[in-house]
Parts: structure tokens; C-alpha cells; sequence
């Protein structure tokens, strides 16, 4: 059977952990977690349930994630955040990977990522299927994109295949949530995006927020969702407004 290695980084992810922990076990040969110096109790429900456990100052999602890749000691890594379980088909499919041994052309594996919003798993917005490739070989990728819109990418020459099932994503557990959470990737990407033209920055301000709710709303059948797929749909074009209204502050100031 070969090993796999499940990473997690987390910070005051005490609400999370123990359910993503729990349904891991099954297919985890060790969990991994990497905190960002948590003040709530997520550090004692990792040691009490005998998770390697190792903390390092947050400097981007990027940046933390590679570095829990590297803490893992086995060749398969299962990447998941606190707030992420996979689902039964997901479990099952693994354990035939391991069962199997993993084909040895391949690098790594997508799978499908269902969303919840306020308890709701939303399938519309442009929330589903929501692709990510999670599961892979520790040497064949890294890493990559803008954060704190991570995505991992294997290296020239390596493959992927798909496997099904998802990972169920408790995204926002209330209203609240999704508004801090919007404040806060809107924080992070100013300071990417100040560093871009000041017209080009109006300009994205200006019409990318109808764009995005535009396309989610109606392309992407958020209004099917109600006024839940409504709440998503606006959220989403508030966070492209403020990430440029704020990049501009910071090219202004």
C-alpha cells in the first residue's frame, strides 16, 4: 500500500480541524499541520489528537502551503485546508489508489469541490465544480499564483488525472463570514495589483465588478440559487471593487 501524507495549514482554526482531522484518518498514513501562531485552541486539538504539529509566521498562502509540503515525509501528499473534508466517494477512491499503488505515470489528481454557503451547498455562481488538483506527488509541483488565490501546478512534463468525489468546502458558515473573508482577500491582493498602472487600476474598478457579478449571477445561474445565489454573486463583485479601490489608496499614498 503506499503511504500518504494529508498537509493542513490553519490558524484559529478551532472550529475546523477536529472534522477535517476525523475524516482523514481513513487514508492518512500521517497528518501534517502547519499553524500560523493560532491564539484559540487549534494547537491542543492537534496535539490531542497526535497530529505533527509545527507553526510558522503566515507571509502569504503560497508561501505556507509550500512550506507544508515540504514537512511531509511521504512521496503522495493529500493538500487540504481546516475547512475541507472529502466526501465518501472521495475516501473511497483514494484508499483504491493506495490499495492499488498509485500508476507511476502520473503526477498528480483534480477532484471537484462543492461549496457551502450558510449550509447550503451551492453548485451555481461559478462555485461548482471548482476544480483543484490536491492530491500529488511531493517533488512533481509547487505552489503557485496570486495571493491568496493559491492553486497548485505540476512541473513541465508531469500529468494529472481526475477522481471522483469532492471535497466539501464549509467556504462561509454564515453571512458574516463571507463578508470578512471579502475584506480580507481584498486586503491581500491590494498590495499585488498597486503595483500595476493607475489607469488600468480605475478601469478594472470600474468594470470588473459588473462583469464578475454579471457573469456569476446570470452565466453562471446564481439566480437559481435565490437570494442566496443573489448574496454570493454581490460579495463576490464587492471583493473585485474593493481589491482595486484599495490598490489605488496604496499607489496613491
Amino acid at each position: 500500500m503506499t503511504p500518504l501524507s494529508v498537509v493542513i495549514i490553519t490558524k484559529n482554526e478551532e472550529s475546523n480541524i477536529a472534522g477535517c482531522v476525523d475524516a482523514v484518518r481513513e487514508i492518512a498514513d500521517e497528518i501534517v499541520v502547519l499553524d500560523s501562531f493560532s491564539t484559540d485552541k487549534t494547537e491542543q486539538i492537534c496535539r490531542e489528537k497526535g497530529i505533527r504539529f509545527y507553526q510558522h509566521t503566515f507571509d502569504g498562502h503560497i508561501q505556507q502551503k509550500n512550506r507544508a509540503k515540504d514537512l511531509a515525509n511521504h512521496d503522495w501528499v493529500l493538500s487540504l485546508d481546516a475547512d475541507e473534508k472529502p466526501n465518501d466517494v472521495l475516501i473511497k477512491n483514494i484508499l483504491q489508489l493506495k490499495l492499488g499503488d498509485f500508476p507511476h505515470d502520473l503526477a498528480g489528481y483534480t477532484m471537484n469541490r462543492l461549496n457551502y454557503y450558510c449550509g447550503k451547498p451551492i453548485k451555481t455562481c461559478g462555485w461548482y465544480p471548482d476544480t483543484k488538483l490536491r492530491l500529488w506527488k511531493k517533488q512533481s509541483g509547487a505552489w503557485t499564483g496570486t495571493n491568496p488565490h493559491d492553486r497548485f501546478e505540476l512541473f513541465d512534463g508531469q500529468t494529472a488525472a481526475h477522481l471522483e468525489g469532492d471535497i466539501l468546502h464549509n467556504t462561509y458558515p454564515t453571512k458574516a463570514d463571507m463578508i470578512r473573508q471579502v475584506q480580507k482577500f481584498a486586503d491581500i491582493a491590494a498590495t499585488h495589483f498597486a503595483k500595476k498602472p493607475l489607469p488600468w487600476l480605475i478601469i478594472k474598478m470600474i468594470f470588473s465588478p459588473i462583469f464578475k457579478f454579471t457573469k456569476n449571477f446570470w452565466i453562471k445561474q446564481g439566480f437559481m440559487d435565490g437570494n442566496v445565489g443573489f448574496q454570493i454573486c454581490l460579495y463576490q463583485a464587492l471583493e473585485v471593487f474593493h481589491k482595486y479601490r484599495l490598490a489605488i489608496a496604496l499607489k496613491l499614498h
